[in-house]
């Protein structure tokens, strides 16, 4: 497994970074390459929630099912894959150390399959992280600017 951690903190409060990272709705705006994200469960928010992912990945497309494992209001949202291509996030919001900011940190992991489809699938995804996680960070800081 893999992991990528990236640690941010933000001009906003953590009531409303935690509201548009925990909206379904808003996941293909800052999730880079995810061009699908949808309900499977009549739950759409919170532990127990289920939702298919489709990520494009340069010419691969990655389907997945992940489930929320984890969720506390306004602290922490954990994905995890129950299907599909191996991967989950994690999400913890605090009040960061100055007035008016928030703290997320965020982790990132995947699992590569083996022999020369993972080896290739992994060259890919090494690619794909850093410009991923700058556009996640940037997305939502336009979003809490936006909200003050």
């Amino acid at each position: 497994m893999t992991e990528i951690r990236h640690q941010t903190t933000m001009e906003g409060s953590r009531e409303a970074a935690f509201a548009f990272v925990n909206d379904y709705r808003n996941v293909p705006k800052y999730m880079f390459g995810v061009s699908e994200f949808r309900p499977i469960t009549e739950q759409t928010s919170g532990k127990g929630s289920q939702f298919v992912t489709v990520l494009k990945v340069g010419p691969k497309t990655l389907e997945s099912t992940v489930e929320c494992t984890e969720w506390i209001e306004n602290e922490l949202i954990t994905m995890t894959s129950i299907k599909g291509f191996g991967a989950g996030t994690q999400w913890r919001f605090a009040d960061g150390d100055g007035p008016g900011t928030v703290r997320a940190d965020i982790a990132f992991d995947y699992t590569l399959p083996g022999g020369v489809a993972g080896r290739v699938l992994g060259g890919l995804l090494g690619q794909f992280v850093t410009p991923a996680v700058k556009h996640t960070d940037s997305v939502i800081r336009k979003h809490l600017a936006e909200q003050g």
